[in-house]
């Protein structure tokens, strides 16, 4: 696959990091924190949520222990994706510390979606992978950038990763041959809204729906 077809794969990606990495480089902006802290944040750390959480944390002087801790819980979900990329990645030469590294939400989507070739399964997973990281942090720099030029109303703009993501996970419900995990994982999502508390709602549902899947998943691919 040419590296134009795989950039088509990635434009999803890029109309909803781009503007959302604007709204973190102009948040930064706001609160005077430098534009560089920007780029360095979205290179070393990359983790759009996270990297938003840090800033009102850092707004709120919590100390490193309360950052690390809020962080860890935040993103614990992403053990979930890397447990179900493991036997993908197994076999990829030094290339997998990345692509563990920049398996985001909506990575992970499209990594899922797409049906590679083994032979060409590294490459194009990291090229996936480093596109998407470059989209944010051009958003980034961008919105820090504009923050300390212009006035910016940003509101709202933290939708569009949401979106995004609903959008990437359609695809994938429709690329799959089994529908049923999916049934199942959204039942336990919408079960979890209306009785797990709401700041835990996210990763005990995760788990439920991991060890209800895990427990089945000899009869749903019987069922395929």
């Amino acid at each position: 696959m040419k590296f134009f077809s795989i950039f088509k794969i990635t434009i999803p990606v890029l109309m909803g990091y781009v503007p959302l990495g604007m709204a973190f480089g102009l948040l930064l902006s706001k609160l005077l924190i430098p534009w560089y802290y920007a780029f360095f944040m979205s290179i070393f750390i990359f983790a759009g949520s996270a990297q938003f959480l840090a800033l009102v944390l850092f707004a709120s002087q919590a100390t490193v222990l309360e950052v690390g801790i809020a962080t860890f819980l935040l993103n614990l979900r992403h053990m979930f994706y890397g447990l179900s990329m493991v036997s993908v990645f197994k076999d990829f030469s030094w290339k997998k510390h990345y692509l563990i590294f920049g398996l985001t939400d909506e990575t992970f989507a499209l990594l899922k979606t797409r049906d590679v070739g083994e032979k060409e399964r590294e490459r194009i997973y990291l090229i996936i992978t480093a596109l998407n990281q470059s989209y944010w942090v051009i958003g980034s720099v961008i919105g820090a950038l504009l923050g300390n030029i212009l006035p910016f109303n940003y509101k709202g703009l933290e939708f569009s990763l949401t979106a995004l993501f609903v959008v990437l996970s359609i695809d994938l419900y429709k690329k799959s041959k089994l529908h049923k995990p999916f049934m199942i994982a959204a039942a336990i999502g919408f079960i979890g809204m209306l009785t797990f508390p709401s700041d835990k709602m996210l990763i005990l549902s995760l788990g439920l729906a991991m060890f209800t899947l895990i427990l089945f998943k000899k009869a749903l691919e019987n069922e395929s």
